[in-house]
């Protein structure tokens, strides 16, 4: 009887990557668990007692065969390399068709086919690539994670106002762990050649909204300050994000605003069993951190 992992998780050490070695640890017990991280030695600490650590690294094709072998079904993480993200994945599908993986589940983007999303570009190639392998997949398109907008809360306190440009744009966000328990729940039970999940929360909010429900709990006004596209990149790249990231950014918010983030299937609480996390609680988490 074989003792390899049944299901291998790649860009294990990321925020998403961890979230979903735990949730799969829980479910199916961790020596079923193969985590795949570039650096084995340095994210071991990172995963629960048994989970099995392997090399591998998307832009050196020939550790993904090896990190894959024996596993039955994969969850591709979308990579953070903008813009070197097909080719990136595309090493990992052919790997996992010479590894004879039978399922690849991978993490897209909310309404991939159809979004306005800039980014929504390369998840459309990598989900092409996904169907060309002939392999039985799950596409995990994810909508925002609330994490995305609270990241945005130190900054407000700091200058009194909530900046974005997605004016009255309803986003249904949801907490990271939600998304990785979907992804742990789609690994484990999907069937069939192809399944799509279109996952987001089941409540929505407006930023000005998220702004109201940040100044309750702060005890501060915090207006929400809806900014034109440009000027909203403008106000990335001076508080020193990277060029690639503040297009991201106000690329995401100005589609928001014409509904690229909103989504009331309410997919993602059937799939995990229970509802999503509200935003006003990852508020509070954030505030308390």
């Amino acid at each position: 009887m074989s003792t390899s992992p049944r299901f291998v998780v790649t860009g294990a050490s990321g925020q998403l990557g961890r979230l979903v070695v735990a949730a799969l640890a829980r479910r199916v017990g961790a020596s079923s668990v193969a985590a795949v991280v570039r650096d084995p030695a340095r994210s071991a600490s990172l995963f629960p007692e048994g989970v099995v650590v392997r090399k591998g690294d998307y832009e050196q094709p020939e550790t993904l065969t090896p990190a894959f072998a024996g596993a039955e079904r994969l969850l591709l993480i979308s990579s953070n390399a903008l813009g070197a993200r097909v080719p990136q994945h595309r090493n990992a599908i052919d790997a996992a068709s010479q590894a004879g993986i039978k399922r690849i589940a991978y993490t897209s983007v909310l309404h991939a086919d159809i979004s306005k999303l800039g980014l929504a570009t390369e998840h459309c190639q990598t989900e092409k690539l996904v169907e060309a392998s002939g392999l039985d997949h799950s596409l995990l398109r994810n909508g925002w994670y609330t994490e995305n907008y609270a990241a945005s809360i130190a900054p407000a306190l700091q200058h009194g106002a909530l900046i974005g440009s997605a004016g009255e744009g309803r986003i249904s966000s949801a907490a990271r762990l939600d998304y990785a328990e979907a992804a742990a729940a789609a690994l484990i039970a999907d069937e069939g050649q192809r399944v799509v999940h279109e996952l987001a929360g089941d409540a929505s909010y407006t930023l000005t909204e998220f702004a109201a429900e940040l100044s309750r709990q702060s005890g501060r006004q915090i207006p929400y300050v809806n900014l034109p596209e440009a000027e909203y990149r403008a106000a990335l790249l001076g508080a020193g994000l990277p060029e690639g990231l503040a297009d991201l950014i106000s690329d995401s918010d100005a589609a928001a605003a014409n509904g690229a983030l909103f989504d009331e299937s309410r997919t993602l609480s059937r799939l995990i069993g229970r509802p999503t996390t509200p935003f006003g609680a990852t508020i509070a988490e954030t505030l308390k951190a």
